[in-house]
């Protein structure tokens, strides 16, 4: 009796799991969806909904923007987007962090210049704070357009 009692109570906690995994899965990518549409508005408080205070936010180019910088930069202007189109999104949950993965293809008039495109893979670190996923850090990489 208390080998079937210990195996339905590990087979429950199995299928409980399971269940948060997948809907954190949900709320993680509904977040990276918020974090995209906040880039293009460049509302300031969208975006810092979004990000923790320890973000690091990686360029293709090499500079490393704070949380204050990033948002500065889109509320401003500086950084632009018209359009942010993502595919081949990727999310996986590890404990309280997940990794999320995918392309970015965007159009861009920053500091209103003429519009650009920018294509480039991207791998977000999003932290779970209480029932919330934050940004925590973002990297980019130049990639190939044909994506």
């Amino acid at each position: 009796m208390i080998k079937k009692l210990i195996f339905a109570l590990s087979f429950i906690m199995a299928i409980t799991i399971t269940a948060q995994k997948i809907n954190d899965t949900d709320t993680v990518t509904a977040a990276a969806e918020k974090l995209r549409t906040a880039m293009i508005s460049g509302e300031k408080s969208a975006l810092e909904s979004l990000i923790l205070p320890e973000l690091t936010y990686g360029h293709s180019g090499g500079h490393i923007d704070d949380d204050k910088e990033f948002v500065e930069k889109l509320v401003t202007k500086k950084s632009d987007f018209l359009t942010i189109d993502i595919t081949n999104q990727t999310v996986q949950i590890v404990g309280n962090t997940a990794i999320v993965r995918h392309h970015f293809y965007a159009t861009t008039a920053d500091a209103g210049k003429a519009p650009g495109d920018v294509t480039l893979d991207i791998l977000l670190v999003w932290a779970k704070v209480k029932n919330d996923w934050k940004l925590l850090a973002r990297q980019a990489v130049k990639a190939d357009k044909k994506k």
